[in-house]
Parts: C-alpha cells; structure tokens; sequence
C-alpha cells in the first residue's frame, strides 16, 4: 500500500481536520461529544445529506443543480395537498410525491441536454420555476395532522438510533458502490473528465445525465419526505438555502466543481464537518452571520489545504531527483 500517497488523500486531509475539529469543539462544550447530541445532529443533517449524495453525481459530470432546495418545497407541499385537500391514502401521496420530485429531476436533466442548456442557467430557471410553483399551490397554507405512522420516518428509532439516519446510511453506501464500482460511475467520471472523449468511447452521455440529474429530483423528493415528517408540517419555504449546504457538503468532500473527480466518503466527511461546526458554534455562543463566515474561512481552509499538499510534496519530489 501506499501511504505517502493515502496520506496525501483529500479525504485524509479532510478526516484530520474533522478530528481536529471535533477534538477543538469538544472541549469548548460539554454538551457537544454527547450520544444525544451526536444522535441530533445525525438526525438533522440527513435531508441535506441525502441531497449531497446526488449533488456529488451531478457536479462529478462537470454539472450544478441549483434547483434542489426548490424541490424540496413543491414536493413537500404537493405531499401535504394530495393527502389532506385531495384525499389520496398518504402511502399512496407519498408515491406520488416522490414520482413528482423524479420528475422535476428528470425536466432539469432534459432541458439540459436536449435543449443544451448549461446546468447552471437551467437549474437556476427551475429553481425560480419550482418555488414559485411551491408557493402558488400551497397560498401561504400549511398542511398539518399526519397520522402517528408516518412521524416514524422523521422522529422515530431503531436499535437507538434515528429511522433516517439508518436510510441515510443505506443511501451513502448504495451510491459508494455505484460510484466507485460500477460502470454507472466510470461513465460518470469519464463524462466529467472530458466530455467529448466519453462520447466517441461510447457512453451514452446524454441518458446518463438524465438519470443522475433524475435521481437528484428523487433524492431531494426522499428529503422532503423525511423532513415533513421530522417536523410534522408542510410549508412552501421548506428547503429553502440547502442546495448552497449541499454543494458546501460535496465540495469540501474533494469533488472538482470542474467535474472528473470527487468520492462519496469525501461528501460525508464535508458533510459531518459542516454540521459539526455549525453545531460546535451555536453551543459555542455563535450565531447567525458570524457561523456562515467560519464555515466560508472553513471551506476555504479546507480546499487550500488540498491543493497546498500536494504541490509541495511534488516540489519535494522533484528536489530529490535533481
């Protein structure tokens, strides 16, 4: 094996600034390194988490999907709508809600490569189009009263940890092995790599971009689900903000926002951090402004770090050859 080069890993990197981190923010709180708090911020982390696994497919192919938070909200509302002013079953809403947020993901995907939109225009043109769909369905009503069952998803445990962490868990694993296993993610990184060359090996670029970008409306579907559940309600705001949290996650994690390279364990590294220091600060006595500009100076740290590494041990390499 070799360790130089496992040493000189973003994810390395990445892991010893988060122990650091942890060790820092432990011994400012007391309350910080306890299982309930641990157990929380687990809890709290998994919508955006969930839109990050997704996120790290999308910017991996050299893309960006601005309209995730969006999602968020037209589902969650189209949830709470169908089952209580409709009247559909709620497992059956549920369903429909999660084929909605697919499909949302599926008309980014297609607008982008049919229409050769780039990603950026398109996602930002959905996430105006989405929210505004939110808010116009919804008019300023919220949808409350789930039954007991369904706040199992958002609320409830297993073996003493929460329902969602434990899908949380299943969704990064599942992902792990599609992009790091299958052919699914070679083609992805070939895509993100070069684009025009993954076209004349054969990839079918297009259709592959379809499906992540439709498995990022359905991830952020799942997310909405979650969230309605853990906080018992339906509003049109919901998700508002966290497609910026996602991409902070998957960035962080090591992923080129210039597409070709980026892993899994990376995003749920950057993801724990983030929510660490947001955590860390708030317990810490900060608030507002002042934890968004430590996490910026955080990402940045984070990012220069990665670069700075292995550039000077190629310095140091070439310094021995010579």
């Amino acid at each position: 094996m070799n360790w130089r080069a496992l040493l000189l890993r973003h994810e390395t990197v990445l892991a010893l600034l988060l122990a650091a981190g942890l060790a820092f923010l432990s011994s400012a709180s007391d309350r910080f390194l306890t299982l309930d708090n641990i157990l929380n911020q687990a809890r709290l982390m998994t919508e955006v988490g969930l839109i990050a696994l997704a996120m790290t497919f999308v910017i991996v192919t050299g893309g960006i999907d601005l309209s995730v938070g969006s999602i968020v909200g037209v589902v969650a509302i189209l949830l709470g709508v169908l089952w209580q002013n409709v009247g559909l079953p709620l497992p059956l809403a549920i369903v429909l809600a999660l084929a909605i947020g697919t499909l949302c993901g599926l008309v980014n995907g297609l607008i982008i490569t049919r229409f050769k939109v780039p990603p950026l225009i398109a996602t930002l043109a959905t996430l105006a189009l989405y929210r505004g769909l939110a808010e116009g369905i919804s008019q300023a009503r919220s949808v409350r009263g789930y039954p007991d069952w369904f706040l199992v998803f958002g609320q409830g445990q297993m073996m003493g940890i929460p329902v969602q962490v434990w899908l949380l868990i299943a969704a990064a694993i599942l992902a792990a092995c599609i992009l790091g296993l299958s052919v699914f993610g070679r083609s992805t990184y070939a895509i993100g790599s070069n684009e025009i060359a993954a076209r004349f090996s054969g990839i079918a670029v297009d259709r592959t971009k379809i499906l992540i970008y439709s498995a990022s409306g359905l991830c952020a579907a799942l997310a909405a689900v979650i969230f309605v559940s853990r906080v018992t309600t339906t509003r049109s705001d919901m998700g508002s903000g966290w497609e910026l949290d996602a991409i902070t996650a998957v960035v962080l994690g090591g992923t080129s926002i210039f597409g070709g390279r980026g892993t899994i364990m990376g995003t749920a590294l950057g993801l724990a951090l983030m929510q660490a220091l947001k955590n860390g600060l708030l317990l810490k006595g900060y608030k507002g402004d002042s934890t968004i500009i430590l996490i910026g100076a955080a990402l940045i740290l984070t990012v220069l770090l990665s670069n700075l590494v292995p550039m000077l041990s190629g310095l140091a390499a070439r310094r021995q050859q010579a």
